[in-house]
C-alpha cells in the first residue's frame, strides 16, 4: 500500500468500524488531525490515522479520557504510565463500588431507620480516613478533660474500625450500629466512667494484662461454679465469690478501704456495661477479628454472689 494513499472520513469508517460521526469528532478534537483536503475541501488523512484511531479506540475502551488519549498519541505520556495511573484509578472506583453494593445489599435484608440510611450513606462515601476519623472524634470527646486511665484510652486509640475493601452486609451494619453507638450520650458517659474508675484504682501499672488475667480467672472458676450447678444466690456460692473477690483485692490492694465487696460491686457494675460490651463486638465484626465471649452472664453470677453474700453477711 502507497504510503502516500489518503483517506476519506468514509473510508477510515469503513476500515475501523468507528461511526462517521465519531472520526470527525476525534478530528475536531486533535486526535487524528488531517493530512489534507480535498478539492472539494473534504478532510483528508494518511496512513497514520488508521493506527491513531486504532490506539484511540483501545484506551477509550480502556475509560480513558480523550485529553489522555492525545497525550499518549502526541507522546506526551507512556502508555505505561497512563495506564498505572488509570489502573490506580480504578482500584479506587472498585473498592467505592464494592462499599457502596455492600450497603444497598445491607438496606435489602432489613428495613433501616431514617437515621441508618443517613449513616449508611455517609458510609458509602466516607474514605476509610474519615470512616476512622468518626470513632477517633468520638473517643477525644469522651476523655476531654477527664482523669482517665492511660492504657485503657491508648487501648481505645489504637483499635479502630478498618472495613475491608469488598465488606459483607453483616460489616456494614456494625459499622452502622457503632457509629449510631458513637453518637449515644448515655454510651459517651459510660467510657468516661469505665476510664475514670480504671484510673482510680490503686494498682495501674500493666493494667490491660491485669485485667485480662482477672477475667480469664473469673470465668473459668464460675464457668466450673455453673457447671456443678451452683446457684449465685446460694449459700455455696459465697466461699467462690470471696475467693474472687481476693484475687481483685491482692491486685488492687487496697481496693474499697475496707469495703472490698462494696468497691468489687461498683466495679462490676462499671465495667460491665452492656453498651461498652457492644462496642469491642461490633469492632469485631467490623475489623474480621475473632469474636470475644461475652462476660455478661459471668458478671451477673459474680455479681448476684456477692450481693447475697453481702447480705447474709449484714444479717449474720
Amino acid at each position: 500500500m502507497d504510503s502516500d494513499t489518503l483517506y476519506s472520513i468514509g473510508e477510515l469508517s469503513r476500515r475501523t468500524g468507528l461511526t462517521v460521526k465519531t472520526i470527525r469528532y476525534y478530528s475536531d478534537q486533535g486526535i487524528v488531525p488531517p493530512t489534507d483536503r480535498s478539492p472539494a475541501g473534504y478532510r483528508l488523512y494518511g496512513l497514520d490515522a488508521l493506527a491513531r484511531l486504532s490506539l484511540a479506540r483501545a484506551l477509550r475502551d480502556l475509560g480513558l479520557d480523550l485529553a489522555t488519549v492525545r497525550k499518549v498519541l502526541d507522546r506526551e505520556a507512556s502508555i505505561p504510565e497512563v495506564a498505572e495511573a488509570h489502573a490506580d484509578a480504578l482500584d479506587i472506583q472498585i473498592q467505592a463500588l464494592r462499599l457502596r453494593r455492600a450497603v444497598l445489599r445491607a438496606v435489602a435484608r432489613g428495613c433501616p431507620t431514617t437515621m441508618e440510611m443517613d449513616l449508611m450513606h455517609r458510609l458509602a462515601t466516607l474514605t476509610q480516613t474519615e470512616q476512622r476519623r468518626l470513632v477517633a472524634d468520638f473517643i477525644d470527646d469522651a476523655f476531654k478533660g477527664c482523669d482517665a486511665n492511660p492504657e485503657f484510652v491508648a487501648l481505645m486509640r489504637s483499635a479502630l474500625p478498618e472495613l475491608p475493601d469488598d465488606p459483607t452486609p453483616e460489616q456494614v451494619g456494625a459499622w452502622v450500629e457503632l457509629a449510631e453507638l458513637c453518637q449515644n450520650a448515655d454510651f459517651r458517659t459510660a467510657v468516661r466512667r469505665i476510664a475514670e474508675h480504671q484510673a482510680e484504682e490503686p494498682s495501674q501499672q500493666g493494667v490491660s494484662g491485669l485485667h485480662a488475667g482477672l477475667n480469664q480467672a473469673t470465668c473459668e472458676r464460675i464457668d466450673e461454679a455453673v457447671s456443678a450447678g451452683i446457684l449465685p444466690a446460694s449459700a455455696k456460692a459465697a466461699p467462690l465469690a470471696d475467693s474472687l473477690g481476693g484475687l481483685y483485692g491482692h491486685a488492687f490492694e487496697s481496693a474499697g478501704n475496707g469495703n472490698l465487696r462494696r468497691w468489687l460491686l461498683a466495679r462490676l457494675q462499671t465495667t460491665a456495661d452492656p453498651q461498652a460490651e457492644r462496642y469491642w463486638q461490633l469492632l469485631a465484626t467490623i475489623n474480621g477479628w475473632p469474636a470475644s465471649p461475652t462476660l455478661a452472664p459471668v458478671y451477673t453470677w459474680f455479681t448476684t454472689a456477692l450481693r447475697d453474700a453481702s447480705a447474709r453477711a449484714a444479717t449474720s
